[in-house]
């Protein structure tokens, strides 16, 4: 399986949303199946076949989950994060002003949805290859 440290250097080749497709690419071919990125502090849940889990540690500071979903802004600023206009932390502070508990990623179906705080679905997008 994968490690946190294998993830970690995949990770470090992305410096903003423009990088994002490669890194899962990569990610996909050393076995990872699924994450969730929690946007309070940026930790990650990682699985792969047969039941795997491994958690990375925080990221940055416990942001504040606004309790009011703005779709409309949180696609405003993903589309500067994917266009490489705001580095990672900028993304996740504008993610949690609009609402955004979570974002999931699955790389059978290669999409990426992102959920507020009562799970419900803001916006799911195809990730581009």
């Amino acid at each position: 399986m994968f490690t946190i440290a294998e993830i970690k250097a995949a990770h470090s080749n992305v410096k903003s949303g423009a990088d994002f497709p490669a890194y899962i690419t990569t990610i996909h071919g050393m076995g990872v199946i699924r994450y969730d990125v929690y946007v309070s502090d940026g930790h990650t849940d990682y699985y792969g076949e047969r039941d795997f889990k491994i958690s990375s540690d925080g990221k940055y500071d416990q942001l504040t989950i606004s309790d009011v979903s703005n779709p409309g802004q949180f696609k405003v600023d993903l589309k500067a994060h994917q266009q490489g206009k705001t580095d990672y932390l900028t993304f996740c502070k504008d993610a949690a002003k609009s609402g955004v508990y979570k974002w999931q990623v699955v790389m059978k179906t290669l999409t990426c949805i992102y959920f507020d705080g009562a799970g419900q679905a803001l916006l799911a997008e195809i990730i581009p290859q």
